[in-house]
């Protein structure tokens, strides 16, 4: 129980990788506040972790996150660790991505970190131990094709974790981003939808079609992912900052 007594707050933490890590934080004695759009998804996951909070909020709105953070407050105390996972994931030839979609994947996955760090910040420099973890991608660590928003949103994350990272380093907070491979979750399955929906293949050609880019030849298991989480929130490791940790089976950057 590495992490009793402190308060973390997942955004995105309805389902996915988000409900995975934070039942992986809470294993470790952590008080969890779970932010997301929808609340039933909050509330299924809030009812296997006992004390758990919910705060519904629109992360694209930073009255809603300043909102979300206060009730988190309130029932928790103030935040120690900071879990950025929200994120999406759009799929488009570059000719088509429009200036509406652009933004709204820069926003989900971009602005609303900075807005998220900005308002966390004051509790996480007062904490012992402060955390920063951000869901990247390997998307932020190199290109892929069909995916230019996500792509480059995903490089300027961990491109602010690195930029806090050196800024904060004379304090308690440290910033770190986990960069996934493909991973089992509702966004990959939508992708393999997809690819099957444009190539016809079956569901077991269009995951192997996304597995073959981890050398491992499979999906990266949510609890993968949570794992590494918790291991740069543990007090002990701050030392890790700045850093942009590949969960992928060895694929090359």
């Amino acid at each position: 129980m590495k992490l009793a007594g402190r308060h973390a707050v997942v955004t995105g933490g309805g389902s996915g990788i988000g409900a995975t890590i934070a039942r992986a934080l809470a294993a470790e004695g952590a008080a969890l506040t779970l932010i997301g759009r929808r609340r039933d998804a909050l509330e299924q996951v809030a009812a296997t972790l006992p004390g758990a909070t919910v705060a519904p909020a629109d992360i694209t709105s930073r009255a809603e996150i300043d909102a979300a953070f206060a009730v988190a407050r309130k029932a928790n105390g103030p935040i120690s660790i900071l879990v950025n996972n929200a994120g999406a994931a759009p799929s488009a030839p570059f000719a088509k991505v429009t200036a509406e979609g652009w933004r709204s994947a820069m926003a989900v996955n971009l602005d609303a970190l900075f807005d998220c760090c900005q308002s966390a910040l004051p509790d996480l420099l007062a904490a012992e131990a402060g955390r920063i973890v951000t869901i990247a991608s390997t998307a932020g660590l190199k290109g892929y094709a069909y995916t230019a928003p996500y792509v480059a949103s995903k490089h300027g994350a961990i491109g602010l974790m690195r930029a806090l990272a050196v800024e904060l380093a004379k304090t308690g907070v440290t910033a770190n981003a986990v960069c996934p491979g493909f991973t089992e979750t509702d966004i990959v399955a939508d992708a393999i939808a997809n690819i099957r929906a444009k190539t016809g293949r079956s569901d077991e050609e269009a995951r192997a079609e996304l597995a073959k880019f981890n050398p491992q030849k499979r999906l990266i298991a949510p609890e993968e992912v949570a794992s590494a989480v918790v291991w740069l929130c543990l007090p002990e490791n701050r030392s890790i900052t700045g850093q942009a940790i590949a969960v992928a089976g060895g694929e090359v950057m």
